[in-house]
């Protein structure tokens, strides 16, 4: 198949792109905030002291937005989509694996987007004294899905630039910055001192935590190249996405801690509704959030092109939107969470070959233009990867997953790259 007709494996040229630092920076941000990343920094309580999991949420919001920053350099510099540097590293045919298993995932984490988004929701409606029926999960959902549906047949261009920059952007800041101050001020009333001292109850280490803070950042590696291609720079879309990421990253997860340490809660939706005014912060970071399916839809589609260039991107988007809302409505998404998070876990042995093979001058282009249909080396390792990543909590279980099995796949990949893969 002639990849001239593909536009996931053709690379955009320059006058086609429009992305700025600053418009990888805020698209990056508000991506980055979510009420699921808070859910995960509540998570890390009480298992942890404060004083570990502020660390571990630093140093795993650093070195996971750094790596989200390093691919969008690749895909900034090449122009391709991920499909593009899946091509390119793994073979023309293999590479439709990773693909297909990148739209699973995409679909999961999609569907269960949308079913966050269905659940605060109804709990907003509820706090107000509305949507007591039984019917209103399924028409919140409908109504999501119907919006997902209605930007995916926008341009991605104009919705970064214009609603996210000029709009979303400014009221999620806002509203987080409003959490924040409110949870502060418990925090203050309770003994600020004693909750920054407080001790962990034990049961995960700071390296576990470390990959949990990871494993959003890193759950976002298969789709940065799609965005990151419309840039100008390739630094401009390291130093954005890299500063957009972190920041927001660092603080969700902060306001997670930060809530579970002064209103425990199993529902992180029902805190953050007892703070002062949380009915409309809550509000603006729901509207934030479908940015968050907007991505999924948008990337599985350019996945889904790829595989089936006869369909436009737009077309994909459609089909990728109306099985994200049919998959909410019918299956148990939360139970199914883990299944995403273990699907999630073969990307990272993935990009870490990725990085490997196309970091530090490789031609990514030419790399894709000859391709074969298999590469058998990097097919290898990133199998390899894959049980190097599940095994090392059975040999070491206090040091993580994520960071060493992508630190062993760079180098083996870049040690074993072919010499010309710079010209």
């Amino acid at each position: 198949m002639s990849t001239a007709a593909n536009e996931s494996l053709t690379p955009l040229p320059p006058q086609q792109r429009a992305f700025r630092w600053s418009d990888h920076a805020s698209l990056w941000f508000s991506l980055g905030v979510g009420l699921l990343v808070m859910q995960v920094g509540a998570y890390l309580m009480p298992a942890l002291g404060t004083q570990e999991a502020l660390i571990a949420i630093v140093a795993g919001s650093l070195v996971g937005a750094g790596l989200l920053g390093w691919v969008a350099k690749i895909g900034c510099d090449s122009g391709l989509a991920s499909a593009g540097l899946m091509h390119a590293v793994y073979g023309r045919r293999f590479a439709g694996l990773p693909i297909v298993l990148n739209i699973v995932q995409l679909l999961g984490w999609g569907a269960f987007e949308l079913v966050v988004m269905r659940d605060a929701t109804v709990a907003i409606g509820r706090q107000a004294g509305a949507m007591a029926a039984g019917y209103w999960p399924v028409l919140a959902t409908l109504l999501w899905g119907g919006v997902v549906m209605l930007l995916i047949g926008g341009s991605m261009v104009r919705l970064v630039r214009r609603l996210i920059a000029r709009v979303a952007l400014p009221l999620v800041v806002l509203s987080l910055l409003w959490l924040s101050w409110q949870f502060l001020a418990l925090a203050h009333a309770q003994g600020i001192e004693a909750l920054w001292t407080r001790q962990g109850a034990g049961g995960m280490g700071v390296l576990p935590a470390l990959d949990l803070v990871i494993a959003m950042p890193i759950s976002w590696l298969p789709l940065v190249a799609d965005y990151a291609r419309h840039g100008h720079e390739g630094r401009a879309a390291l130093r954005g996405t890299w500063l957009g990421y972190a920041v927001a990253n660092m603080w969700c997860y902060a306001l997670g801690v930060l809530v579970a340490l002064v209103l425990p809660s199993q529902d992180l939706v029902t805190a953050l509704l007892l703070a002062q005014g949380g009915l409309i912060a809550l509000s603006l970071i729901l509207i934030d959030e479908v940015d968050n399916a907007y991505g999924d839809t948008y990337s599985g589609s350019v996945s889904a092109h790829s595989l089936w260039p006869r369909w436009s991107v737009r077309r994909w988007g459609f089909m990728v939107a109306l099985a994200c809302t049919a998959f909410a409505l019918v299956l148990p998404m939360h139970s199914l969470e883990p299944f995403l998070l273990l699907l999630s876990s073969v990307f990272v042995p993935l990009f870490g070959v990725i990085l490997g093979r196309l970091a530090f001058g490789a031609h990514a282009g030419a790399l894709l233009r000859n391709a074969r249909g298999v590469h058998g080396l990097p097919v290898v390792l990133w199998l390899a990867g894959i049980a190097c990543y599940h095994l090392l909590p059975r040999v070491l279980p206090g040091m993580g997953a994520a960071l060493p099995t992508l630190a062993v796949c760079f180098v083996l990949a870049f040690a074993t790259r072919p010499r010309n893969a710079t010209e």
